[in-house]
């Protein structure tokens, strides 16, 4: 029994601000009788996700444990600043890091951006989410910096965001456990790498019906009279393939080999067209 009939599903565990549906969509075309279950998490827990087996592979951020994980980088996303749509900042086309210095900037407890230093003024308590800190800007409170996708995915009317060009980015990695690299995860890092089908383990199950068509094809050709004939026709319009080695019953007198002594053309041999007096 393979592996795809004794494990007929895959688990793909997903963050917030993470879309998979691109790669959903070709697994279903590739892998129909495969089902994909996508299993979402807070950012926190991705990692353990995996980890505890909760999930096959996973669409994370960075950082995760590199000794037990496995991960391929996908893509940086920028980061922007989140304020009320009233703000001063509004004005600008984008935010550098130092003009928050006088700004709350709320740093939630699933923050996902690898700070040095953190910018501007530290908020009184950190809230606990990244939904949380959205709704205290909403307050008009303070800003919060978040890769882009979570300020799409938390977008409100009253709300707008910028880029902060020198801020820190969040890494969007494709990981699973080093010690269960299943070929089911290869399909996926196929997907996801853009392998077309032929690259990848669809083109091992596609040789199969490749050798069967051409087996069916070389034996509907064997079974016709004058097969043997691919050497065409001679400049004198007679066969010189296989049927006029048939006639002469030996391989060693083919009909390329009679041919350079002068029986192409279909003339009688040049040794009795020599003789004198004739």
């Amino acid at each position: 029994m393979t592996e795809m009939q004794a494990n007929p599903s895959f688990r793909l565990v997903y963050v917030p601000g993470v879309t998979p549906g691109k790669w959903v969509r070709v697994w279903e075309q590739r892998l129909p009788d495969v089902p994909l279950t996508l299993v979402a998490v807070p950012v926190q827990e991705g990692q353990s996700t995996l980890l505890d087996g909760g999930a096959d592979a996973g669409l994370v951020r960075l950082p995760v444990d590199r000794d037990s994980l496995s991960a391929i980088p996908l893509y940086a996303e920028t980061t922007v600043v989140v304020f009320p749509k009233d703000h001063w900042l509004a004005a600008a086309e984008e935010v550098p890091v130092a003009d928050l210095v006088d700004e709350v900037v709320f740093h939630p407890m699933d923050d996902c951006l690898d700070w040095q230093a953190l910018p501007g003024r530290p908020a009184i308590e950190r809230p606990a989410t990244t939904a949380d800190a959205i709704e205290l800007v909403a307050a008009n409170v303070g800003v919060l910096l978040v890769p882009q996708s979570l300020a799409r995915l938390h977008h409100r009317r009253d709300l707008a965001y910028r880029p902060v060009p020198d801020a820190p980015q969040s890494q969007v990695v494709l990981s699973w456990p080093e010690d269960r690299t299943s070929e089911l995860v290869e399909e996926f890092i196929g997907i996801v790498r853009g392998r077309t089908v032929n690259s990848s383990r669809g083109r091992a199950q596609a040789a199969p019906e490749a050798g069967a068509k051409q087996q069916q094809a070389g034996g509907k050709g064997a079974g016709k009279p004058g097969a043997g004939k691919a050497g065409g026709k001679s400049t004198g319009g007679r066969p010189t393939g296989g049927k006029a080695v048939a006639g002469r019953g030996g391989a060693g007198k083919s009909g390329s080999g009679k041919a350079a002594g002068g029986r192409s053309g279909g003339a009688k041999p040049g040794a009795r067209r020599g003789r004198p007096g004739r």
